[in-house]
């Protein structure tokens, strides 16, 4: 018999212990440090797309996608500033990383700065990735599913329109779910009442064009400021069952979000103005959304939007990510949404027309309505940069809208 030890006092025998095995030295594993971070700022569809590469002394490079928050070029400045702190490093150490550009840039992050460190977190993960010859998602506790349900919002000014629409895409990439925005035309210069009836009539004329099992979203967009007007246009869509209603209200007042949330049945959904895990968890911790919708562009990136997906799991809360940017910026959610439990679905642009089917070498497509999973290391993706020549930035900013009585509105 084997030797056996007992815990003083306790009566348990314990086996003696193995020895331990001698760990490899340090440095006995080929360093990385990152040289350069370039950036691509690229003009399609109205707005621009700015790319972010980071380059290795090992030949490994890995991209990312920061968010094109309107002053695109503020962005791309504190990239260039932020490469001064990262050179040298090895890009392996994302949290390392992570931690030092958040913490040593003084004041808490807003959009610019926020978006600036999600690109860059992006490509150290395709990096790491690459480097060991998996995908991301393999280095995220590997994959919980085997393909990632998205959707798309069809547009279109009148009823008729909106459902014909909704329904084409249905058919033509076999999406279970679509979003539509209840807002005609011009709809911050309108009477309340017409808004509100509007949006009814805008709904069901989707449920009646893509059928009763089509999942149908709606987003107001923020544009809403009392929770009672959110109210109405609820009880007004809830008999065409709702997937979600998203950004029902200006998102700066959590408790009216909450007070909200007492009085509507449809799921409530919102989260893409908000960064990083502390905003997030005064949210979840109010209980005033069923859904939240982070973007993983300006969020704090991939490993940030996984905890943030981590305290939502903890409140029973799903994540269905905002992905209105590129084709980078839907393969890093592809990543995030293949190794996340609790995510729902995600919001697509299609990848498969110019000019976006041109920005990367192989985009991801839709089948039937999912995204398979990329199977190669790292992200799986690369940049087609001869193609940027083709499609040169323009300033942009978003719309305005105004009052009947000239004062702004929310857009």
């Amino acid at each position: 018999m084997k030797r056996r030890e007992f815990l003083a006092g306790s009566g348990v025998p314990l086996l003696a212990a193995a020895p331990l095995q001698t760990p490899l030295p340090v440095g006995t594993r080929p360093a990385i440090k990152i040289t350069d971070i370039k950036t691509f700022l690229v003009g399609v569809g109205g707005r621009n797309l700015l790319f972010v590469k980071v380059l290795t002394d090992q030949g490994i490079h890995g991209i990312g996608e920061a968010y094109s928050v309107g002053p695109d070029e503020a962005t791309i400045a504190t990239i260039n500033d932020y490469k001064r702190w990262l050179v040298g490093m090895d890009p392996r150490n994302i949290e390392y990383i992570w931690a030092t550009l958040y913490n040593f840039t003084r004041f808490p992050g807003g959009s610019v700065v926020n978006s600036a460190l999600s690109g860059i977190e992006h490509a150290l993960w395709d990096i790491s990735g690459k480097a060991a010859g998996l995908p991301v998602y393999m280095l995220l506790g590997g994959r919980i599913r085997d393909k990632i349900r998205v959707y798309q919002s069809p547009g279109g000014r009148e009823p008729k329109e909106l459902g014909a629409n909704a329904k084409a895409l249905v058919q033509k990439y076999g999406y279970t779910g679509v979003k539509i925005s209840p807002h005609p035309p011009n709809s911050n210069a309108m009477p309340y009442n017409y808004v509100t009836r509007a949006a009814g009539e805008r709904i069901a004329a989707v449920r009646d064009a893509v059928g009763p099992d089509v999942d149908i979203a709606v987003d107001i967009h923020a544009k809403f400021f009392e929770p009672i007007r959110a109210l109405r246009v609820a009880k007004e869509i809830q008999p065409y069952r709702p997937l979600w209603l998203e950004e029902p209200i200006r998102p700066e007042n959590v408790d009216a979000m909450a007070k909200l949330a007492s009085h509507v049945e449809i799921p409530l959904a919102a989260g893409e103005c908000n960064y990083m895990k502390h905003e997030f968890r005064a949210i979840l911790a109010a209980q005033c959304l069923d859904i939240i919708q982070p973007d993983i562009c300006i969020s704090g990136g991939l490993l940030e939007m996984k905890k943030i997906a981590a305290l939502a799991e903890a409140h029973y809360v799903m994540v269905a990510p905002h992905n209105p940017m590129g084709p980078v910026a839907t393969t890093v959610n592809v990543h995030f949404a293949a190794s996340t439990p609790n995510f729902l679905i995600l919001e697509y642009h299609p990848d498969d027309e110019a000019p976006r089917k041109d920005l990367l070498q192989e985009p991801l497509m839709v089948k039937n309505g999912y995204i398979p999973l990329p199977t190669k290391p790292g992200l799986g993706i690369e940049l087609n940069e001869e193609a940027f020549r083709h499609y040169p930035p323009k300033p942009w900013r978003r719309g305005f809208e105004f009052r009947a009585d000239g004062s702004p509105g929310y857009i």
